[in-house]
């Protein structure tokens, strides 16, 4: 069972891996589409609304795509005072406590809101609200429900690792997810 729930968490990371990489190179379109906005605007006084949709549309498939990746990373904020320092068992407690009690409720009531608010903007087939904006703002807004299933995709990875970690197998998980010891953590190795 243990080495099934290995497989499980192997495959969700290696989905957020995936999706993030591919994903993260969406800052590069980012920066080039704005700065196209930017000459445009300034050197030949002229703009297209549908290019500054579409750099603020970028980004925010950007975020919420690479947010499990993020995730699966640690590059989140996380106020560290007691964990850092901590035995791979008390992070694995912390971690297997606040993905119950935080993160999958919060996935949750983002999926409970966002559902109806993208089932009614695929309805109407909901375009930009400039004039001369881009179109398939529903699609954008697919991305909200994209955020929730690999968010808490990568909780569920979390809680499984910490499970692991508990039931004294952590030789299941990658060297690449595991806790890195208190020597590691504090610098002292």
């Amino acid at each position: 069972m243990l080495t099934f729930l290995a497989a499980i968490m192997k495959s969700i990371n290696g989905i957020n891996k995936a999706v993030g990489n591919v994903f993260a190179w969406l800052s590069v379109a980012v920066v080039l589409v704005c700065f196209a906005v930017v000459v445009e605007r300034y050197l030949f006084s002229t703009t297209r609304l549908w290019m500054q949709d579409l750099y603020v549309w970028l980004n925010g498939v950007m975020f919420t795509a690479v947010a499990g990746f993020a995730l699966f990373r640690e590059d989140h904020v996380r106020v560290d005072i007691f964990y850092r320092p901590s035995a791979p068992r008390k992070k694995a407690i912390a971690d297997l406590i606040g993905v119950c009690l935080f993160l999958f409720p919060f996935m949750y009531a983002v999926y409970y809101i966002g559902l109806p608010y993208v089932q009614r903007s695929w309805r109407l087939m909901e375009n930009s609200a400039n004039v001369g904006g881009m179109p398939g703002l529903y699609v954008l807004k697919t991305f909200i429900l994209v955020f929730v299933a690999l968010v808490a995709l990568q909780g569920l990875a979390m809680a499984i690792r910490s499970i692991l970690v508990l039931a004294k197998r952590e030789d299941l998980v990658p060297e690449y997810f595991r806790y890195p010891t208190i020597a590691q953590a504090t610098g002292k190795e």
